[in-house]
């Protein structure tokens, strides 16, 4: 039993129909699936498709890229407090693409942080380029709980988020990545801080390098690290379904 903490099937722009793409994720025995919302519109999006499916879950918030345009209806959506709303996110700071100015991406992130904090809710994690400054935003809020999606930066970081409590989230990059210093990094992440996402659309793991991303090939991602560590798959499985469902409380 696979979850796939991060994926956007729920989007108008997924590619492939969304309920095929449940089917296939279910016959994966990929049984429970994270929509992730990354603006007002497919958090809100995340959260109609949710609901509509008792295997799936949603998260709203404003990607760094998105923060320019404003996050009112995540915070409606927060205080609505749907049963199948899990987290506050993608949220964060991206300095590789600075779609948003860097200041508007800062404030766009504290206030999503305060909601996390106010609602009790985990914190879904976008950062690139940004650790320098995001460590010190962090540590203004007491008892934020989350998972740094699609990790793919230096030990130092690692070593800074498990310090803070923070689950480690592992994509189709680490199946992929011909970048040694990763597989060291991805190497290291302990098993119980370890989450599997597949950011479908996006970052389709080997051996489907080409094809969109669908939920059903995180099996793909759990295969590469149980064989790299030399461990059943049943086992990294069950840890990282476990890690999910305590951070995520589903």
């Amino acid at each position: 039993m696979l979850v796939d903490t991060h994926c956007h099937i729920h989007e108008a722009a997924y590619p492939l129909n969304s309920e095929e793409a449940l089917k296939r994720a279910r016959a994966a025995d990929v049984s429970t699936l994270i929509c992730v919302g990354t603006d007002n519109t497919t958090s809100a999006d995340a959260v109609r498709f949710a609901e509509a499916h008792d295997d799936v879950w949603a998260t709203v918030g404003a990607h760094p890229h998105d923060a320019k345009d404003g996050y009112d209806r995540v915070i409606a959506l927060a205080e609505q407090g749907s049963r199948k709303l899990v987290a506050i996110g993608e949220i964060g700071l991206d300095y590789f693409y600075t779609h948003s100015p860097k200041n508007v991406q800062q404030a766009a992130f504290e206030a999503q942080l305060q909601l996390s904090v106010d609602y009790n809710l985990p914190v879904i994690f976008h950062v690139r380029d940004a650790f320098d400054d995001l460590w010190p935003i962090i540590s203004n809020f007491k008892g934020l709980r989350g998972v740094l999606h699609s990790f793919t930066d230096n030990m130092s970081n690692l070593e800074r988020g498990l310090s803070e409590g923070l689950y480690i989230g592992l994509n189709g990059i680490s199946t992929f990545t011909k970048d040694e210093n990763q597989r060291k990094v991805f190497d290291a992440i302990p098993l119980e801080h370890m989450l599997l996402e597949t950011d479908a659309p996006f970052l389709t793991p080997s051996p489907h390098r080409g094809k969109v991303n669908e939920p059903a090939f995180v099996r793909h991602v759990a295969e590469y690290h149980a064989s790299r560590r030399g461990v059943e798959l049943e086992h990294l499985a069950r840890v990282t379904t476990a890690n999910a469902s305590s951070l995520f409380s589903i």
